[in-house]
């Protein structure tokens, strides 16, 4: 078969699209571990229940600086960012780039997969 015929070609672009969807999905148990790692000190997951940050209980869609009795930076209180899984990978990689001004205390996480892994798990814990 040749890359001429319609069905390998098909193959061939479908083949290309699996590792991109298998890695937006992520590793949920990974997620839960990078989270306990990076995250826990700072945010809970327990909706209402906010530590030195928000809660990230329902983090994933929702507009940034929303949850109340948080303070925010006004970086973030005037942006425009809801919190898709494609903002959150540019936030979770370099927090101060992605929002100059912002009062989060974390350097980013440099791992492309461990960030997939942690918004797959982010998208689990809503209501």
């Amino acid at each position: 078969m040749t890359l001429h015929h319609p069905h390998a070609l098909i193959a061939l672009a479908l083949a290309a699209l699996l590792p991109a969807a298998a890695s937006a999905n992520g590793d949920v148990q990974h997620g839960s571990d990078v989270f306990a790692e990076h995250c826990a000190e700072c945010h809970s997951l327990k909706q209402g229940k906010n530590k030195k940050g928000p809660t990230l209980f329902g983090a994933v869609g929702r507009k940034a600086a929303s949850v109340a009795d948080v303070s925010y930076s006004d970086a973030l209180k005037t942006s425009s960012i809801v919190w898709s899984p494609e903002q959150l990978d540019a936030y979770l990689a370099l927090p101060k780039k992605a929002v100059p001004g912002g009062k989060m205390k974390y350097d980013g996480l440099p791992d492309p997969k461990a960030r997939a892994d942690l918004i797959a798990f982010l998208a689990t814990v809503k209501g």
